[in-house]
């Protein structure tokens, strides 16, 4: 793509305060963008080829909404933490392993997308986020939940597609957790905490495509309590 090109995505950008490149092929963050750090609230370089998200990402103070889907990033660099007006964070389809120590310090995050990365576990930066309305970590290779998920704020969490065989009951003292997505996964029945059922704010369980036949889910103890919260939900979405 020509500078001409670029010139003319900035100069609108520069009135909109969105600067949307996408499919492009670039393989860097365009450095030109330096340039309006104060102006930008939206960032959207997805379908592209880039492999590294520079430092002077932290710079865009006034950003709401960041989208680098299907790029090549391998690590997020500690200045994004700094974003404190970022809402709405998408990286699916990266190669992410991990998040930056300093994530939980976006605290004005309410959507984060992760999908199809390298994530081996639920980052434990995710419980700082107060915020946090929805989480999709599905297509990772997470293998258990840990208890530290019990402090999550998040209404969704999506997890499906991943190679869960262990969550700890602790997730069933999330204290907004409304959707549970645990679709496709390497569950046993005997893994699921009853507790979800009978004793959390989880009014939708979706978990299709694991070790046993759901029939058996509706056998387990706690499970009218859960349809009980599923079906007043339900009306109060009809």
């Amino acid at each position: 793509m020509g500078n001409s090109a670029l010139k003319a995505h900035l100069e609108t950008a520069q009135k909109t305060g969105v600067f949307q490149l996408t499919g492009k092929g670039l393989t860097e963050f365009p450095e030109d963008l330096q340039k309006l750090t104060s102006n930008l609230r939206t960032i959207d370089l997805s379908n592209n080829k880039i492999e590294v998200l520079p430092p002077l990402i932290g710079k865009f103070s006034f950003l709401k909404s960041l989208a680098l889907n299907n790029n090549k990033l391998t690590a997020l660099p500690e200045e994004l933490c700094k974003l404190k007006k970022l809402e709405t964070l998408h990286l699916n389809g990266n190669h992410l392993r991990q998040l930056p120590a300093a994530f939980g310090q976006l605290s004005a995050l309410k959507t984060l997308s992760l999908s199809g990365n390298q994530l081996r576990t639920v980052p434990t930066q995710l419980c700082g986020l107060r915020q946090l309305d929805v989480v999709d970590l599905s297509k990772n290779q997470i293998q258990n939940v840990p208890d530290t998920v019990g402090e999550l704020q998040a209404i969704e969490l999506n997890l499906n597609q991943n190679q869960i065989s262990q969550i700890s009951v602790q997730i069933s003292h999330c204290p907004r957790l409304k959707v549970l997505r645990l679709e496709e996964n390497c569950l046993e029945l005997s893994m699921l905490p009853q507790s979800i059922l009978s004793d959390s704010q989880i009014s939708l369980l979706a978990v299709e495509g694991n070790l046993f036949e759901i029939k058996k889910l509706r056998e387990l103890e706690g499970y009218d309590k859960y349809m009980e919260r599923f079906t007043a939900t339900k009306k109060k979405f009809a």
